[in-house]
């Protein structure tokens, strides 16, 4: 059996950066395992063709049917391979609230305060707008304006000032609040995943080993220890031992599912699928959230915007060949070129509404080809109060877990989701915006409340943020303790997004990251313990 100090089940955000920090002195023997393959190609590094990513890169998970979406199944895409989803998201560099950090610690989540987990996000960033009291230079992780963005995206951020909503140049600054262009996780052009940034510099260590397209089947346990993971590859059973301990960042789905098929989880959902008990814990799995997202849709005559007819076609060849040979343009777009903040609710602690601005008409997550130039407009409701859960499928580890998040089942939601699309069609029909000659693709009397929540329900669905199903908390019924070391089992910490008490408000990219971060400097203080 080969031997490591440190196994790290999961080469996305978090793991990536939590495999990366522990690996990059050369005193300890890392194995990084990851399911799919090592997303090294033109497809995972152009910007422009996330649209196209390979489907080997992606899980393509779906839910169970959501009775708050009317019975439909909903679609949830993940990252697979190395990069995890910062392979293949919309690269959007968001931390979230400074009311969401302290809020974790008032839940019990102590020592995640704002003022905590601020010079992570910094020591990760390599931000090309410089060093200062909100953002690092010096980091492993490239964040940059965007150099190419649409004409229609600085007219989005045009009409929500006609408003009189405020102009934002830095989300991730003092305010979050107001509305402006995004950064990116780019860097020259390029996509910079989590494992561009920690990874793939030091991939060929000799202390550091990356199994790629390896299936963890199970954790090792003995004597109340996590000693090792039981893995599939090329088709083989084999066991890999850690000496000093073995770090879980798999994700909000896979995380669950892989701490279920090691026998730690809800009790009779383990035995009903023929597993061994080895930990009852009922919280592994639950509290799942995810933002509820609407996205409304405008045609226009205009071909400056992206579109799917034969001209935007021929555009999008040259700037295929333009981002080849120097890496700008066009293909350097995230698609969600701009976006803000608002609050809609006069109860809310923070904004409450978050918008992504698309110079691109989409339907269906991108799925259904429009042959028509346009924009959509992302309406997503930043701190849901639905919960859902992750169960296992099966007791094979191949399979998908299943996914029920549960979506719009608390009023609540869909009372700010219905503000939020109002507020977007107010944007839209401003005067920056209707210089486009918008038409809209689903019209709706926006006074009637009943007719609103017939198209959301019938239309709406994830904006690609599950967190929560591995609890962190200082409570007995936590899944893991501020430390992010599970209870009840020696040698094993969670680190990705499904230890969020709560969700952020915003993309989740950025905060898993930091929890990545944040891991590799628990899992070292516990070595000078």
């Amino acid at each position: 059996m080969e031997s490591f100090d440190y196994i790290v089940i999961g080469g996305g955000s978090a793991g990536s950066a939590v495999a990366g920090r522990l690996a990059v002195d050369g005193t300890r023997r890392v194995c990084l395992l990851e399911a799919g393959g090592r997303n090294d190609n033109v497809f995972i590094k152009t910007p422009g063709f996330m649209p196209f990513i390979p489907e080997k890169s992606n899980y393509k998970y779906e839910t169970v049917p959501q009775k708050g979406l009317n019975g439909r199944t909903g679609y949830q895409p993940r990252g697979r391979g190395l990069g995890g989803s910062s392979a293949i998201n919309a690269m959007v560099y968001i931390r979230g609230n400074r009311w969401d950090y302290d809020n974790w610690a008032a839940m019990g989540a102590t020592g995640w305060g704002y003022d905590d987990v601020l010079p992570y996000f910094k020591r990760a960033e390599a931000n090309e707008r410089g060093d200062d009291d909100f953002h690092g230079a010096g980091g492993p992780l490239f964040v940059e304006d965007q150099k190419s963005a649409n004409p229609a995206s600085h007219a989005f951020v045009d009409a929500a000032a006609a408003l009189q909503l405020r102009t934002n140049p830095d989300f991730n600054g003092e305010r979050q609040e107001g509305f402006g262009l995004y950064q990116v996780t780019q860097r020259k052009g390029e996509r910079w995943s989590a494992a561009r940034a920690y990874v793939e510099p030091i991939r060929d260590s000799g202390n550091f080993a990356v199994r790629t397209d390896t299936l963890v089947e199970k954790l090792v346990i003995e004597a109340g220890r996590v000693t090792g993971v039981q893995i599939r590859r090329g088709g083989k059973s084999e066991t890999l031992l850690a000496r000093r301990g073995v770090v879980l960042s798999a994700g909000a789905f896979n995380s669950p599912q892989i701490l279920m098929l090691s026998g730690i989880g809800p009790a009779d959902h383990l035995k009903a699928h023929g597993i061994d008990v080895v930990l009852d814990r009922p919280a592994v799995g639950g509290n799942l959230q995810d933002h509820i997202d609407y996205v409304s849709g405008w045609e226009t005559e205009s071909d400056l915007l992206i579109g799917g007819t034969l001209k935007g076609t021929l555009r999008m060849a040259a700037a295929m060949v333009e981002h080849r040979l120097k890496r700008t343009g066009v293909m350097t777009t995230c698609y969600a070129e701009a976006g803000g903040f608002w609050t809609v609710m006069p109860d809310s602690p923070a904004p409450d509404v978050q918008w992504h601005f698309v110079p691109a008409v989409l339907e269906d997550h991108g799925r259904e080809k429009v042959k028509a130039h346009g924009f959509s407009l992302h309406a997503c409701v930043l701190r849901p109060e639905s919960r859902g859960t992750v169960r296992l499928g099966s007791a094979d580890a191949a399979a998908a877990p299943v996914i029920d998040p549960n979506f719009l089942d608390d009023e609540r939601d869909m009372a700010v989701m219905r503000a939020g699309v109002r507020l977007s069609h107010r944007i839209a029909e401003a005067p920056p915006m209707q210089a486009f000659g918008p038409r809209d693709r689903h019209p709706v009397d926006l006074h009637d409340d009943a007719a609103l929540d017939a198209l959301i329900r019938a239309r709406a669905d994830t904006v690609y943020h599950p967190v929560g199903t591995c609890r962190m908390g200082s409570d007995a019924h936590a899944v893991v303790d501020p430390s992010l070391k599970l209870n009840g089992l020696e040698g094993l910490w969670v680190a990705d997004a499904s230890v969020m008490p709560k969700i952020v408000s915003g993309n989740t990219n950025a905060p898993s990251i930091m929890i990545g971060e944040r891991c590799a400097d628990f899992v070292m203080a516990a070595e000078r313990a």
